[in-house]
């Protein structure tokens, strides 16, 4: 295993010709998530697409100029979102750091993963070896693969980036508010090998930027992956000096507006690299702003409470997808969308198979991003909150809470459940429908009676084990 994860370095540094020989000499005895849906590939007439993530912590929906923010400035979001699609009915799969990163990189939701939602530098799990990562199905295809930024998915050595298909990693392992005097020290890691304690965070956002831009830069003949998922805006706030007191909605706006810098320099090296029509972007954020922090915290726009919850303001986000050339410009989808379906329509992108041997809940959405009007019927989504327990579903436009949990601690409907809501017509979850829609709530019932099952007799990898 060793061996292969070697060679794919070794390979980033031949030429191309020599890369396909070696993936095609290597693919027979690499470890895969079935037999055949990691290992045989057919090529198609369309170039593989570069696949960048740009994923923000803590960002409400409405931090950002597009979305209506009248006083953070966001010129280049604003852009790419112009340029590009804007979802309006986008998910993350939790509203919580780690659970939704899992979710990102695995397609899968975060009840499945084994371990708790948020991990701690005490946490002695993470994401397990027989996950099948967005970067293992994409370095597979031939990726050169890189994250620079926030992990959180574990951190013990045999859970970091470079065990899981990433070539390269620059960050932190867990979020930035687990320091001293809290916990021991914030390390900063590269590669596996801590490279700083306790780290100027003024600095991160410039720092990941800068590497992500040289990632870019470099001259080479395979497609690659970045993945930027940055530290903030989660507390603590720290803005780079040429940010700092400049935004009118003080230093949560200007920790928002660097980071609309540095997404102006990643779209910028792209750009300058000539690589625009062969990249898809997509930008969102691990979950909703993190209300209670008042004005150090962000905006969920029209959407009920935040970070923590699983009413839409903890996780409806953002959502861009920019691929100039493929992406219509300046189009609208307003179905439902979430960052699982990332991980699957990446993998089919690249020519890759999604895994077969276990569960995988996100979508291809790839029709969608050229335009059609559909990707065809989707699985109801579920939402699952603090300790990974499930708390509501959704079925077309209807929302159905069978538990509530607040970041502000209020009982918005005093203890009644279920709640029933219209989210096309209510998409802040003001007025409960329950008792007038008795046969919706059979249904949902059901959903999630079968669902709670299904979970329950897959389990995870670890009950594997």
């Amino acid at each position: 295993y060793q061996l292969i994860r070697e060679s794919n370095r070794i390979m980033a540094m031949r030429s191309s010709s020599f890369m396909l020989i070696l993936v095609g000499v290597l693919s027979a005895c690499a470890p895969s998530p079935s037999e055949d849906s990691s290992a045989n590939y057919t090529d198609s007439d369309t170039k593989r697409p570069n696949i960048v993530i740009l994923f923000l912590d803590d960002a409400g929906y409405g931090d950002f100029g597009y979305t209506g923010n009248p006083l953070i400035r966001t010129p280049n979001i604003d852009r790419i979102a112009a340029e590009g699609m804007r979802f309006t009915q986008f998910y993350s799969a939790s509203p919580a750091c780690t659970a939704s990163r899992y979710a990102l990189l695995t397609g899968r939701l975060p009840v499945r993963a084994g371990f708790g939602w948020v991990l701690t530098p005490s946490s002695p799990r993470g994401i397990h070896p027989e996950e099948w990562t967005l970067a293992e199905g994409l370095r597979d295809r031939g990726y050169a693969t890189a994250i620079y930024g926030k992990w959180h998915l574990g951190r013990p050595e045999e859970y970091l980036p470079l065990q899981h298909g990433f070539d390269e990693y620059l960050g932190l392992p867990y979020s930035n508010d687990m320091q001293p005097p809290q916990w021991i020290s914030l390390p900063l890691i590269e590669g596996n090998e801590v490279v700083e304690l306790d780290p100027d965070q003024t600095l991160l956002t410039a720092t990941f930027t800068r590497r992500a831009v040289e990632f870019i830069e470099r001259d080479r003949q395979e497609p690659f992956f970045l993945y930027v998922p940055y530290s903030m805006p989660h507390l603590p706030l720290m803005p780079g000096a040429a940010f700092a007191g400049g935004s009118p909605r003080g230093t949560y706006g200007d920790v928002i507006e660097e980071l609309d810098w540095s997404i102006g320099e990643i779209i910028g090296a792209i750009n300058k690299r000539g690589l625009a029509k062969n990249t898809l972007v997509f930008f969102t954020s691990d979950n909703g702003p993190w209300i209670i922090k008042n004005e150090h915290g962000g905006s969920a726009g029209p959407f009920r409470d935040g970070k923590g919850s699983t009413w839409e303001g903890g996780m409806r986000e953002p959502g861009i997808a920019w691929w100039p050339g493929t992406v219509p410009k300046g189009s609208v989808d307003h179905e439902v969308a979430t960052t699982m379906d990332i991980y699957v329509t990446a993998l089919q992108l690249a020519g890759a198979r999604v895994p077969t041997d276990r569960t995988v809940d996100g979508h291809d959405i790839s029709p969608r991003l050229r335009g059609s009007s559909s990707s065809g019927p989707r699985n109801p989504l579920y939402y699952y909150g603090p300790g990974q327990k499930l708390h509501a579903v959704r079925q077309g436009p209807w929302k159905m809470h069978i538990m509530t949990s607040s970041q502000t601690g209020i009982d918005y409907f005093e203890a009644k459940l279920p709640l029933l809501f219209h989210l096309e017509r209510d998409p802040g979850e003001r007025w409960d429908v329950a008792d007038q829609f008795p046969e919706v709530i059979e249904r949902l019932e059901s959903l999630v009676s079968t669902h709670v099952t299904d979970v329950a007799a897959e389990g995870s990898f670890f009950d594997r084990n």
